[in-house]
């Protein structure tokens, strides 16, 4: 499959959802599923066939975690080389990745904030340029969230991200609750931040749970039901840039799979509603 083709909501492929997934009866709401590569890479048994099995169901997207884009270490070129082989290999749409960094001489174990300055820009730039050299095709960035502004940044985060697309010619992975979350814990406006965003550059999208801490903090955790102001702003983003594939991520404290598939649906059920609204709105 082309990225062209890809559409629709989909489910992130966790394998504690696998043995609901293969006795479901509603799987066929599911559009496409999104694993992370390097937790399939070299696995086999089992759970490598039932992988299989769903990926000639289904697309997968590639959204990777050890890239570490704007890290200081070495870009891991064998990492990049078995992405492209595993991708060719199934056929995968797209590969994305975090704008942030988890290894600084070892594996950090947490995605990590890049400061917002023109230095950190052109070596994230530089960085993409070679991952999609190797690739052969553009990838794309998922706007992170973090939590604290880092020392030395005297970019705004939208400009840093669009500093990022323009120079490094890449796409857009945009996550809904990321730019909530940041929105709400950094105090800016999370539909104008969208709202500004490069519609050309959007390809792919995340829906996602978070943590209430309190009124001014919210943590990223993937572990629980969308609210609904992420989806009005799931909403807000089609109005704007289009409709454009989107994931429902679940990391754990899974629910039933009826509970994630309903979820699925509201991603289609509005997807829907502002397909009619583009197609009206064209023809006034």
């Amino acid at each position: 499959m082309t990225l062209t083709q890809l559409s629709g909501a989909g489910l992130g492929l966790r394998r504690a959802l696998i043995p609901a997934l293969e006795s479901s009866t509603q799987i066929n709401a599911i559009d496409f599923m999104e694993v992370a590569p390097e937790n399939w890479l070299k696995l086999g048994g089992r759970y490598r066939r039932s992988f299989d099995r769903l990926a000639e169901r289904f697309p997968v997207v590639l959204h990777g975690l050890s890239l570490s884009i704007g890290g200081p270490d070495p870009l891991n070129t064998t990492l990049i080389q078995s992405i492209k082989q595993f991708k060719q290999q199934y056929q995968c749409p797209l590969y994305t990745e975090h704008l942030s960094y988890c290894t600084d001489g070892g594996q950090l174990y947490d995605l990590m904030p890049i400061p917002f300055n023109e230095e950190s820009a052109q070596h994230v730039i530089d960085r993409i340029k070679q991952v999609q050299d190797i690739l052969g095709e553009r990838m794309a960035l998922e706007n992170a969230s973090y939590y604290l502004r880092q020392p030395g940044s005297d970019m705004t985060e939208l400009d840093f991200i669009l500093s990022i697309l323009e120079e490094a010619d890449c796409y857009l992975h945009l996550d809904i609750n990321n730019a909530y979350v940041n929105a709400t814990n950094h105090g800016y406006d999370a539909q104008e931040f969208i709202q500004k965003l490069p519609t050309e550059r959007i390809v792919y999208g995340h829906m996602a749970g978070h943590e209430q801490k309190s009124e001014d903090l919210i943590i990223d955790t993937h572990g629980s039901d969308v609210i609904d102001p992420v989806w009005d702003l799931l909403e807000f983003s089609y109005q704007h840039h289009g409709i454009f594939p989107t994931l429902l991520e679940r990391d754990f404290d899974f629910p039933e799979l009826n509970s994630l598939i309903n979820e699925v649906n509201h991603i289609k059920q509005i997807q829907s509603q502002q397909q009619k609204a583009h197609a009206k709105q064209s023809k006034i």
